[in-house]
């Protein structure tokens, strides 16, 4: 079990969470944070971009322990959740993704007769995969979500019905980093492509941080509205 007191704390400097942890800038920006914070506090920071402090450091400690948190209640925004997850979404298919595509063309020297192409199409085969994945995000939870923040309950639908598909994800994204490491195509730029197969893993653990981040936060927070707003509509009756 983790010790609480190396996790951080909304009176810490913001500076200390970047400086030692760069992987926390994209949680950061995906909050709607950005630099030039000077000697601010987490909690100033926050106060002063109108984000719920409580669920950033909450997010912020999950992904660095890697998906673990001490036992206990947690007051979470949810709306705050999902606006994090909409700019993930935002990243991996405007950004991340279409970065190491370019970097695949670049250093497999495209041919459609050989092992380049085969490795081409796996991989946007895999990003369409995770573009429907986040597309169906967006089209069904995150709008179930808005309804439940208004007060209302869409029948037909709860979180418990949350599709999920990130095994499936996660498993094609394995069968491609064995594809590139096993057949590499001999005439390949290597430096190009080491720098691809290395953003493919970051890739990787990025994915599997968002992943957790919707099991383990944002669906026991969402199931937790759900009895608030099931409550208080079953009051007015």
């Amino acid at each position: 079990m983790n010790d609480s007191s190396s996790y951080f704390h909304p009176d810490d400097r913001m500076l200390k969470l970047i400086a030692d942890n760069y992987q926390l800038i994209q949680v950061m920006t995906r909050f709607g944070l950005h630099l030039g914070f000077g000697d601010k506090t987490v909690k100033e920071v926050c106060a002063e971009a109108g984000v719920d402090c409580n669920t950033f450091i909450t997010v912020v400690n999950f992904v660095m322990e890697g998906g673990s948190l001490p036992e206990g209640e947690r007051e979470l925004s949810v709306e705050a959740l999902m606006q994090y997850l909409k700019q993930s979404h935002i990243y991996f298919l405007d950004y991340c993704l279409p970065a190491i595509r370019r970097k695949l063309i670049d250093g497999i020297e495209l041919r459609t007769t050989d092992i380049s192409f085969l490795i081409l199409r796996f991989f946007d085969d895999y990003c369409a995969q995770v573009r429907t994945h986040m597309e169906h995000e967006e089209k069904t939870l995150f709008v179930y979500i808005t309804h439940l923040l208004k007060g209302e309950m869409p029948e037909g639908y709860t979180v418990s019905t949350y599709s999920k598909h990130h095994e499936e994800v996660s498993s094609s994204l394995k069968e491609l980093k064995s594809l590139i490491i096993r057949y590499c195509p001999s005439s390949a730029d290597a430096n190009l492509l080491n720098s691809a197969l290395y953003d493919i893993y970051r890739c990787e653990q990025e994915l599997e941080s968002h992943c957790l981040v919707e099991d383990r936060l944002l669906v026991p927070a969402i199931m937790k509205l759900e009895k608030e707003v099931a409550s208080k509509k079953g009051g007015r009756q």
